[in-house]
């Protein structure tokens, strides 16, 4: 299977820069696998979707301001991407610019914390006070969003359940829920189950390698309480309907479906994948040549995947983190 299979143009003013104030008023592009139609709708209209034989599968992540801003003791500007917390102060980190070396320090602010470059992807900070080193950074906005992160960026950057800090990356379908949306479809009588799934910069990694099937998935850390798997368990059991939302919630429980509730996953869900826990996805539209674009296909089948997108780029819908929202049933 190849790299180029998954391609596809798309007009770069379609790339959503900032989200709508509203966040239910996205359009929803709802995809029937089985009856082949495609429909245009509002986010707001997702109940009429929803049963109250239904489980929705949410992935409960919050993301921490991650990307530092600081400058080289020489003066020039330099970027800290923290990706994962190692050990006390220690830090697994992406850097820029590419030519910083190990033993340069990162300077922040006004000078009290600094970090000390370890290796190519590891730093380490003169303190162990995390919330400190946290105040330091901003919302690690995607690098298709061509601006820098803003303050309004704090809130809609952020699903209205998120909760558990870790992501390094928002579990962006979920962005459209407002919280009066959860409670009417909580009174419609739909089941609504959390996992933890920390969205890692995987995310925005590009696949390199044009057979797809030698392409490696970063490890993320992923979490599915007990209440929740017993919700799965019964779904299945039952023949009742689970939705995933996003690709995040869909990868943690076919994760669960293969024995673990709880570490690390690196599933690779590409065409030909065998699905044994979701049977609907909730899903933004992806970059052409990603693992959630392959994912994508891999749920919906690929020229039914294809259609939709070319559907949507000729409706002009907008595309990617702050983007709208597909259903695909």
């Amino acid at each position: 299977m190849k790299l180029s299979d998954f391609d596809y143009q798309l007009p770069k003013e379609l790339i959503a820069q900032y989200p709508l104030t509203q966040r239910d008023r996205a359009r929803l592009l709802v995809l029937d696998r089985k009856k082949g139609t495609i429909f245009h709708r509002v986010f707001g209209d997702i109940c009429e979707y929803l049963g109250k034989d239904d489980l929705l599968i949410i992935n409960d992540t919050k993301v921490v301001p991650c990307r530092l801003n600081g400058r080289r003791a020489s003066g020039g500007k330099a970027e800290v991407f923290l990706v994962r917390q190692k050990e006390g102060p220690v830090f697994s980190v992406m850097l820029k610019p590419a030519r910083l070396k190990a033993g340069e320090k990162i300077i922040f602010d006004t000078g009290q914390i600094y970090a000390r470059i370890d290796a190519k992807d590891q730093v380490t900070f003169n303190t162990a006070d995390i919330d400190k080193i946290y105040a330091l950074g901003v919302m690690p906005l995607p690098p298709y969003i061509k601006r820098p992160a803003e303050e309004s960026d704090n809130e809609y950057y952020q699903t209205v359940y998120a909760a558990k800090e870790g992501a390094v990356a928002s579990p962006t379908a979920g962005l459209h829920f407002t919280e009066g949306l959860m409670k009417k479809i909580n009174e419609r009588g739909t089941d609504i189950g959390h996992i933890t799934l920390h969205v890692g910069p995987e995310t925005f990694r590009p696949v390199k390698t044009e057979d797809i099937t030698r392409h490696r998935m970063d490890l993320e850390y992923f979490q599915i309480p007990k209440e929740t798997a017993n919700k799965l368990d019964q779904a299945k059991r039952e023949g009742k309907r689970t939705i995933a939302v996003g690709t995040t919630s869909l990868r943690a429980i076919e994760s669960y479906a293969r024995g673990t509730k709880e570490g690390f996953t690196d599933l690779f869900i590409f065409p030909g994948f065998e699905f044994n826990m979701a049977d609907c996805l909730l899903t933004n539209f992806h970059l052409p040549k990603t693992t959630l674009f392959m994912l994508v296909c891999a749920f919906a089948g690929e020229k039914s995947a294809k259609k939709a997108y070319a559907e949507a780029i000729s409706g002009k819908y907008r595309f990617y983190s702050y983007g709208d929202a597909m259903l695909v049933l």
